[in-house]
């Protein structure tokens, strides 16, 4: 297992990280999640003696049930991980059940404490944007709960890159401690977070890991075109994210990670996994199975290198539009190019302009 320092910290987590979206049941999570004590912690035993160090849960999971069934089961092994855990979603219907505000944010994190039976979190993800609460207040926040000996870092997570730049600033105008990490979304299907949201975090020295690199199931194997997906997988219950743009894009993707999987005898979670973990500006991933067989395929990920020819050939065909104003850079801007994006440009040149441009 490899680690990383998150951002510009002094913190080392493991590449991959430990998500518990399946443990615990209840709060409209009942088709994607169900494990019980029992399950988790094997499913805990065997990330930790794979070296996995990092640890993913929220509040919003199973409705807290997640972060009470692995308060269960960490006993004396709280202090092997690096535990981390998210709030700003609703907690129940009060106009100050959610958001980033002071009130919120330290009443969900005393709340997950109890829950996760431990004193700190090492790690506190802001789990989306509050566009209606003060970015200053949220970040003393944050501060506060790090004087208080509740926190020991922060983070956020679905941030775009200005909201992710302005929460950095801002903290360092105010001399306050800012984020060290960013969570996002991210799979070969979905790059987004290329055009701005990597190069931002590489610019400001914060850190990105990727959530759910199999899509949500989307790549898991299971899904095909033309095929009914089984009812016991992520997609098969109707669950409504992610957002696909272009199924037949999906599709033609996953017939390609099958043929790649199929010549290395790789499975295509293995296939996905490995190409994010080389991917440039990218720290991590979260991965979480319900069943304890995909689990250790997925840390299986961990020990392969996909080879470069392989490599090429997902990011080519995955490659997303350079939309405005990334084309007219590429085209007018590369006699003085911008470090944190250098790989990403080099990759839509080849696609869009054959590379051919200066």
């Amino acid at each position: 297992m490899e680690y990383t320092r998150l951002g510009s910290s002094g913190l080392y987590v493991s590449r991959l990280a430990l998500g518990t979206i399946p443990f615990g049941s209840g709060g409209g999570f009942e088709k994607i999640a169900g494990l019980g004590p029992d399950e988790a912690r094997r499913q805990v035993d065997e990330a930790l003696d794979r070296g996995v160090n990092f640890i993913d849960t929220a509040n919003l999971y199973s409705a807290g049930d997640s972060e009470r069934v692995l308060g269960e089961i960490l006993g004396s092994r709280r202090d092997d991980v690096v535990l981390t855990s998210k709030a700003r979603t609703p907690t129940g219907d009060g106009p100050n059940d959610g958001g980033a505000s002071r009130l919120h944010l330290t009443r969900a994190v005393e709340d997950s404490l109890e829950r996760l039976r431990t004193d700190h979190l090492d790690l506190l993800y802001i789990h989306q944007w509050d566009g209606q609460t003060p970015i200053t207040e949220t970040i003393a926040t944050a501060d506060e709960l790090i004087r208080a000996g509740k926190i020991r870092y922060w983070g956020v997570s679905n941030y775009n890159g200005w909201q992710l730049a302005k929460t950095v600033y801002e903290a360092r105008a105010a001399g306050l401690q800012g984020p060290i990490a960013h969570q996002a979304y991210y799979t070969p299907e979905a790059r987004e977070i290329e055009y701005e949201i990597v190069p931002a975090a590489r610019d400001l020295g914060i850190a990105t890991f990727g959530w759910s690199p199999l899509g949500e199931g989307l790549l898991n194997g299971r899904v095909r075109r033309g095929a009914e997906t089984p009812a016991d997988t992520r997609q098969g219950t109707g669950w409504p994210e992610p957002h696909v743009v272009d199924r037949d894009r999906a599709y033609d993707l996953i017939e390609l990670f099958g043929e790649i999987a199929g010549e290395l005898g790789w499975t295509i979670p293995q296939v996905v996994i490995s190409w994010i973990l080389g991917r440039p500006g990218i720290d991590g991933t979260v991965i979480a199975a319900r069943r304890f067989e995909h689990l250790t395929e997925d840390l299986d990920a961990a020990e392969l290198t996909l080879p470069q020819e392989a490599r090429d050939r997902i990011t080519t065909a995955s490659q997303l539009p350079a939309y405005y104003p990334l084309w007219h850079r590429l085209l007018n801007g590369q006699d003085r190019p911008e470090p944190a994006e250098a790989e990403f440009y080099a990759e839509q040149r080849g696609h869009v302009f054959g590379g051919d441009q200066a």
